[in-house]
């Protein structure tokens, strides 16, 4: 459980830091002969600030209970 606490203590304090992230998704590939199309997809996700205070608010809580 202390390993727990600590990792989303730390995961909170990171996602304050970086309050979001993005990945490239390929997708929508035709090959027509020798000519290939393929579409790049940028998907980003935004970290509330909620949630990364509740991350530490929970693993400082069971730090402080174990």
């Amino acid at each position: 459980m202390k390993i727990l606490a600590i990792i989303l203590i730390v995961v909170g304090v990171l996602s304050l830091g970086y309050t979001s992230f993005s990945w490239t998704q390929k997708t929508d590939e035709v090959n027509l002969g020798p000519i290939g199309v393929s579409v790049n997809e940028k998907h980003t996700v935004q970290i509330p600030i909620w949630a990364s205070i509740g991350a530490i608010a929970v693993g400082g809580g069971l730090l402080l209970s174990l």
